[in-house]
C-alpha cells in the first residue's frame, strides 16, 4: 500500500496526507528516548536552504525575434566570390529615328546605346569563442554552448544580410529595395490606410496599378504577375470590407488574378507604413533579386590555451534592381 502512495506522489503529484505513513519506524522509535533533550552542537536551525526548494524546468524557451523575409519574397542569387570586388551589368537600349523617304535620301539613322552600371560588394564577419571551463559548467544546466553560440553568429550573418537587401551599405554603390537611387519617386495616399474603409484601401492600390502602368509605358496588364509588399501592421487593413462586404484582398484576387501579397516588418518605419507594388517578370526578366557572394564561410578553428575561437563571414550585393520602372512605391501612413 505505501508504495502505491509514493508512486501516486512521485508521478502523478498526487499526495494522501497519511496514507498509511508512519511518522517513523518500530526501531528508531524503540531507540528514542523521548525524556531527555541533550545539548545541541550545532547551530540551532529549522529551516533549509533556499535553493533546495527551486524547481528548474528541463525545457529550453527560445526567444522569438523577428523574421527576415527578403530572400524568400524577392529571391537570391549568388554572384561572384568572396575575392570579388565589384559587379557589372550591362544594359542595351535601341535607338533610331526616321526620315522621309527619298531615292537619293540618306537620312535617318539606327543604333544601340550600352551602359555599365556596377554595384560594390560588402564582406563582414562574425566571431564566436568558447572556453573550456564555460562549456563545461553551461553543460550542468544541459545546455550545449558551443551549438548554441554557432547558432548564434549565423543568425546574426543571416540578419546582417536581410537588411542589405531592403537598405544596402551606407558608403557603397550597395542598396535595397527600400532605398535604391534608381527607382521613382514615391507617393502617397490620399489618407492613410488605418483611416480609410475597405473602398479606398482598394482604390489606393488601384492608383498604384496605375502609377505602375505609365511607368512601364503599357507593357503590363490586370493579368501581369505582381507582388505587393508591405508590412505585417499595413497588411490588416487588406481586411477591412466595402459596403458589399467584400474585403480588399477579395477585390485584389479578383481584378489582379495574378497578384502575390507579401508581408515585411522592416516596411513599417517610424516615418511610416511603404507599401511596394511590384512587376514580377518582364520580357523573360526578373525586376529585381538579392544578390550575395558568399552565404557563409566557416574559416579555420584557432585552438588556444583553453579556449576556441572561429570567424564566420559572408557577402552581400544588397538587392539588384535590373528595371527600378517595374516598381511603384506609396506611402500608407
Amino acid at each position: 500500500m505505501n508504495q502505491t502512495f509514493n508512486q501516486l506522489e512521485r508521478d502523478a503529484g498526487i499526495v494522501f496526507m497519511g496514507g498509511g505513513k508512519k511518522l517513523m519506524d518500530d526501531k528508531v522509535a524503540a531507540a528514542l528516548a523521548m525524556d531527555a533533550q541533550p545539548g545541541l552542537s550545532t547551530v540551532g536551525n529549522s529551516g533549509i536552504p533556499a535553493w533546495m526548494l527551486n524547481y528548474v524546468d528541463p525545457k529550453m524557451i527560445e526567444i522569438i525575434l523577428q523574421p527576415t523575409k527578403a530572400a524568400e519574397v524577392f529571391g537570391e542569387m549568388k554572384k561572384g566570390d568572396w575575392t570579388t570586388e565589384t559587379a557589372t551589368f550591362m544594359t542595351v537600349e535601341p535607338t533610331g529615328e526616321v526620315s522621309s523617304y527619298g531615292d537619293y535620301n540618306n537620312n535617318g539613322v539606327s543604333g544601340v546605346n550600352v551602359n555599365f552600371p556596377q554595384r560594390q560588394s560588402y564582406h563582414y564577419q562574425v566571431l564566436t569563442r568558447w572556453g573550456e571551463r564555460e562549456v563545461a559548467r553551461a553543460g550542468e544546466a544541459k545546455i550545449d554552448y558551443v551549438a548554441r553560440v554557432n547558432e548564434a553568429s549565423i543568425n546574426a550573418l543571416n540578419r546582417f544580410q536581410n537588411k542589405t537587401y531592403l537598405f544596402g551599405v551606407k558608403g557603397l554603390q550597395n542598396y535595397g529595395v527600400l532605398n535604391d537611387p534608381s527607382l521613382p519617386a514615391s507617393t502617397a495616399a490620399a489618407k492613410t490606410w488605418a483611416n480609410s474603409t475597405g473602398e479606398e484601401v482598394y482604390e489606393s492600390i488601384r492608383k498604384l496599378f496605375q502609377t505602375l502602368l505609365k511607368q512601364t509605358g503599357g507593357k503590363i496588364d490586370m493579368n501581369t504577375p505582381l507582388l505587393l509588399v508591405c508590412s505585417p501592421t499595413a497588411s490588416v487593413d487588406l481586411t477591412k470590407t466595402n459596403q458589399y462586404n467584400v474585403n480588399v484582398i477579395d477585390q485584389l484576387k479578383k481584378n489582379f488574378p495574378n497578384l502575390r501579397v507579401e508581408t515585411i516588418p522592416e516596411y513599417s518605419a517610424t516615418s511610416g507604413e511603404t507599401v511596394q507594388l511590384i512587376v514580377e517578370e518582364l520580357d523573360g526578366q526578373r525586376t529585381l533579386e538579392c544578390g550575395f557572394t558568399e552565404k557563409m564561410r566557416a574559416h579555420n578553428m584557432v585552438l588556444e590555451a583553453s579556449s576556441i575561437k572561429q570567424k564566420k563571414s559572408q557577402g552581400t550585393w544588397g538587392a539588384i534592381i535590373y528595371r527600378p520602372f517595374c516598381i511603384a512605391t506609396m506611402t500608407v501612413s
